[in-house]
């Protein structure tokens, strides 16, 4: 009867299971990597581009995400805008948060 059906044999004892403490550790393992590595990188972003953008005045030179460099010209804090002269009797208006940075004075002279 055994050429073509194994005989079973019982199994042993099995091993012992953990206590669930392991998967906690690594949860919590999890959860500060992710803090340290996503989660504050992140908010730091965030709290700078808040700054840049309260301080925002006019006269202040700027590059925004679409890649335009102009000068501030106007600044209305109730709708979140900003008028930015880009040539000579060329305005555009765009949103605060759309400035990526505030360029040295002087830089539009030199492009």
């Amino acid at each position: 009867m055994s050429l073509f059906i194994g005989t079973a044999h019982a199994a042993g004892a099995s091993a012992p299971q953990g206590g669930g403490m392991e998967m906690v550790i690594m949860l919590l393992v999890f959860g500060l990597v992710f803090y340290f590595m996503i989660y504050r990188p992140q908010a730091k972003r965030v709290k700078e581009h808040k700054g840049l953008m309260s301080a925002l005045s006019k006269g202040d030179e700027v590059l925004t995400q679409g890649g335009l460099v102009g000068k501030i010209i106007k600044v209305s804090d109730e709708k979140d805008f900003i008028v930015i002269s880009i040539a000579e009797g060329t305005e555009v208006t765009v949103q605060k948060a759309s400035v990526n940075a505030v360029l040295p004075k002087g830089t539009m002279k030199n492009l």
